[in-house]
């Protein structure tokens, strides 16, 4: 199986890869470390969110500038994470909630543009709630997917393969994250 970074042409300078270059490899790590790596997953949230954001605020915000919101924002997000934690927690969930609504409006309607900013709400408020309560396993399954979101988003596949490529990843990322805290309960119990 061949795969290319099909999206990103050979004459790009390099500033313009290095915004999916970084996501890449931030996703990888937050797809096997999410949880440990509390800080991060809510840095490549932000990440993430700011890659999203940036052509929302501004109309075709050049590569540099959507970097530089992608980077400020993922900045934002580990300051959060690291000194206010609950409230990070909320954020993190918010906007990995609202992307996985998003991610999962636009497979299934085909307006779902149209509703992007109330889907992005309602996803958000789910996924803050449910990370808040449901803390360990709910950072395992968002940090996968964001994770398995950064990596899917410079790989150039059909629909099909993205998506099986896309799974594939979060369950890879839940089973290693989930090994890993299985592990890290039973060194506490034991002592």
């Amino acid at each position: 199986m061949h795969v290319s970074l099909g999206a990103l042409p050979e004459s790009l300078p390099p500033l313009q890869m290095s915004a999916p270059v970084i996501g890449a490899l931030v996703g990888f790590i937050v797809l096997l470390f999410g949880r440990k790596l509390f800080w991060l997953c809510v840095a490549a949230v932000g990440f993430a969110a700011g890659v999203e954001v940036a052509p929302h605020l501004v109309q075709h915000p050049s590569p540099l500038l959507a970097l530089t919101f992608a980077l400020v924002l993922g900045f934002v997000g580990a300051l959060l994470a690291m000194f206010l934690q609950k409230i990070a927690i909320g954020i993190a969930g918010f906007v990995a909630g609202g992307r996985l609504a998003l991610a999962v409006a636009a497979a299934f309607m085909g307006n779902a543009q149209q509703y992007y900013w109330l889907t992005f709400i309602v996803g958000g408020v789910i996924g803050a709630i449910l990370l808040l309560i449901l803390f360990d396993w709910a950072l395992i399954f968002l940090s996968s997917v964001v994770g398995a979101y950064l990596i899917q988003a410079v790989v150039a596949l059909p629909p099909t393969g993205t998506a099986i490529l896309f799974t594939v990843l979060v369950i890879v990322g839940v089973l290693i994250q989930a090994g890993t805290l299985r592990r890290s309960r039973v060194v506490v119990a034991e002592q």
